[in-house]
């Protein structure tokens, strides 16, 4: 369930998708900033922000579709929306805002609504940030060529602005309760309420005995992935954008930190992520990313060679 941050003219607003749009606007600005400051446009950014914004929340939501474990879930709310389980109450399941079949036997709720279009409603939750960070590059690659606008040293200053817009996204799934941990006894361990995220996923592995149970303590690995992302952006703000020896060199730099930042975080992540070879879906696209930036980083770096020389 997503939790609402608050209400305007009866209009929830989730807690998740306000924190997105929050961080959204600040890289957007602050890359408007940087163009005015560099002698560029910085209404190409403003239309930039706005693509990359759309292409994003396009590519996370089909990754996650694709390959967070939910693909069959969406299937059969189109074909078959018995074979779907949801955890709510009986009381909930049967009222007018769910209008459901309640499963004695399972105790659980199936939906009696056909819904072919489940998959695309983004702003219920439900994104990956590897989907939306190819979605957006795509799209950035694309506008920038089109507009002639300098590509590697738009590319830096993304490199500095997503991991801030990132770092709020991430406390929105702190708040809306996905993207958690796993268990844990450390003193800053969060415990979250009945029927979040947390509290279902230990009561299908057997860690609860009711899904109406406050979750048992996890890491706040939401927390720490925000707490990572504002420090790469102050590092390569702080101390390599002064520093870089070629354009798209603070751009790379981010893609790199992040992933290495990402894969660690995985093995704390507790919630259904797909994967393979025993490693979740975001790290396989981490190291191939790691991989693909160690070319590049050699392919600019001996462009830059001769000159220095």
């Amino acid at each position: 369930m997503q939790g609402r941050l608050f209400t305007v003219f009866d209009i929830p607003f989730p807690s998740y998708f306000v924190l997105l749009l929050t961080g959204f606007l600040i890289a957007t600005a602050a890359g408007a900033v940087w163009a005015k400051r560099v002698g560029q446009d910085p209404d190409v950014v403003v239309d930039l922000g706005l693509a990359m914004l759309l292409a994003g929340v396009v590519g996370g939501r089909l990754l996650h579709v694709i390959a967070d474990g939910y693909f069959w879930d969406y299937v059969h709310l189109c074909t078959d929306p018995a074979k779907v389980d949801w955890h709510i109450t009986q009381a909930e399941c049967v009222s007018d805002r769910y209008l459901g079949v309640w499963d004695a036997a399972k105790g659980v709720c199936h939906p009696t609504e056909q819904d072919c279009f489940a998959w695309a409603k983004f702003w219920a939750g439900g994104l990956t940030y590897y989907g939306g960070f190819l979605g957006a590059s795509g799209a950035a690659y694309w506008l920038l060529r089109r507009d002639r606008f300098p590509f590697w040293k738009a590319a830096d200053m993304a490199g500095i602005v997503v991991p801030i817009g990132l770092g709020f996204g991430r406390l929105g799934c702190l708040l809306a309760g996905c993207c958690f941990g796993t268990p844990t006894d450390a003193r800053w361990a969060l415990t979250f309420p009945p029927r979040s995220p947390a509290s279902e996923s230990q009561f299908k592995a057997g860690l609860l005995d009711s899904q109406f149970d406050p979750s048992l303590p996890v890491h706040p690995t939401q927390i720490y992935e925000s707490a990572a992302s504002f420090a790469i952006a102050a590092a390569l703000m702080l101390w390599l954008h002064g520093r870089k020896r070629y354009d798209g060199q603070v751009f790379l730099a981010f893609v790199a930190a992040y992933a290495v930042v990402r894969f660690v975080l995985e093995f704390w992540r507790s919630d259904d992520r797909g994967g393979l070879l025993g490693l979740s879906t975001s790290q396989l696209i981490g190291l191939g990313l790691v991989v693909a930036v160690l070319a590049v980083h050699r392919l600019r770096l001996g462009r830059v060679a001769p000159a220095a020389r």
